[in-house]
């Protein structure tokens, strides 16, 4: 996950605690490390193997400095949150033969869509 929160009211956290919840591995960038639950979060770029997804929550501006970090990533998907949705994004996605959506974590993870 990008843009990981401390604020436990902020949707990313929650996010984070539902994918715990639903006996999914969770990695966490946000700007401020800390922890939620078990879950570090991380505020610095760190090395990963086996991304499946990355979820954006980060808004269009702050995404820029991790479009590398992201396509070195190789994941499967990328989901852009509401409020994340970027074209520029898009198209450095399609271009590297990356599949995204414009979904919501939460809304996913209830449904079984995740």
């Amino acid at each position: 996950m990008l843009g990981a929160s401390l604020n436990p009211d902020r949707y990313s956290n929650i996010a984070v605690k539902k994918l715990l919840l639903n006996n999914f591995q969770v990695t966490a960038l946000g700007s401020k490390a800390g922890k939620i639950g078990k879950v570090v979060i991380e505020n610095k770029i760190i090395n990963l193997d086996n991304v499946h997804t990355v979820t954006l929550y980060l808004n269009k501006f702050r995404q820029k400095e991790y479009y590398d970090f992201i396509i070195s990533l190789k994941p499967k998907r990328v989901i852009f949150n509401p409020g994340t949705e970027n074209l520029d994004l898009y198209r450095i996605l399609d271009k590297n033969s990356i599949k995204y959506i414009e979904a919501c974590t939460l809304v996913l993870l209830s449904t079984n869509q995740y």
